[in-house]
């Protein structure tokens, strides 16, 4: 469909709403790494915006769910996992979309490639470096469990995947559990290997979040952005020639590290149903059970199934 007659049922949508584009807020979404702006606009889906749309640039999901938590932001990114720690710090937030991450090696636990650790029961007594609260944190502790280990039988170190891979390459640590595109830039230089990959043991799905407050005066924002947000990910599933060279300039990764990733990477909405909920449930009452949570969550109410209604959603189904 052309941009202009997105916009335009976008602003009908609005009228009938009662709302007027020119009245419309900013919405303050939390940018991780500058992987939704990019998308974005490498898709054409800033171009006539009836808002304005604020970005905040945050290093990793810890701090993205921190500022979700303070309302400092109305909407962002995170992962299964960084999002059970987010409502674990009590934030009254609501996932409004979910995007499902299908690849090849989306998260994926590695060690060298001349290691003697041939599966994921030889990590006993050896040292896994994560980022905690992540995404690999979770694929490690998950790996773990499916070998019949528990988290005590290794000892991890927790750090930014900036400085993961230089504590597995100098030997202070035996295997590093990660996300791509570090997966990617592990395994293309060959000096890394694939211990386990989170494709069967992870559910793999990216979360849009909003503040409870943002969906209540932001509603038809919230409702165009994850509109924009869906169609920007079949644009990239469709160009990851484009998609991988504009994601370069902002990461400094190599051109064809980034089109490795998004040629193996196919990203698709799907409804937030119970299976979706029963599914993040069990994440929280693994990291309680793990001690990492220090309380019990309830992730049901967690989510915005009203969502659900939107056009893009309904053609993807």
């Amino acid at each position: 469909m052309p941009i202009s007659r997105l916009l335009s049922a976008a602003l009908l949508c609005l009228v009938a709403a009662g709302v007027h584009a020119a009245d419309l807020q900013p919405l303050k979404v939390a940018n991780q790494k500058a992987m939704i702006k990019t998308l974005l606009q490498v898709s054409g889906e800033l171009a006539h915006v009836p808002y304005t749309i604020d970005f905040s640039e945050f290093p990793a999901a810890a701090p993205l769910g921190e500022a979700l938590n303070a309302g400092a932001v109305d909407v962002g990114a995170l992962g299964d996992a960084p999002y059970v720690f987010a409502l674990g710090a009590g934030a009254p937030l609501k996932v409004v979309s979910i995007t499902h991450m299908e690849g090849r090696y989306t998260t994926a636990l590695l060690v060298p490639k001349d290691s003697s650790i041939q599966q994921v029961s030889d990590l006993k007594g050896k040292r896994i470096v994560t980022t905690k609260g992540s995404i690999g944190h979770l694929l490690a502790i998950k790996a773990l469990q499916q070998a019949g280990l528990k988290s005590s039988d290794v000892s991890f170190a927790f750090l930014m995947p900036s400085e993961s891979r230089v504590v597995l390459e100098n030997g202070s640590v035996d295997a590093w559990s990660t996300w791509d595109p570090y997966t990617t830039v592990a395994t293309a230089s060959g000096q890394e290997r694939v211990l386990v990959s989170g494709a069967t043991l992870l559910s793999n799905h990216l979360y849009l979040a909003a503040t409870a407050k943002a969906i209540e005066g932001k509603r038809p924002q919230l409702e165009d952005f994850v509109a924009r947000v869906d169609r920007a990910w079949q644009w990239a599933n469709a160009h990851p020639k484009e998609y991988a060279t504009a994601m370069a300039k902002v990461t400094g990764l190599p051109v064809e590290i980034q089109l490795a990733a998004a040629q193996n990477t196919h990203m698709q909405r799907v409804a937030i149903d119970d299976q979706v909920v029963r599914g993040l449930q069990q994440t929280a009452d693994l990291y309680r059970s793990e001690g990492i949570l220090t309380r019990p969550v309830d992730v049901s109410q967690g989510f915005d199934p009203s969502f659900n209604a939107s056009p893009p959603l309904a053609r993807a189904q």
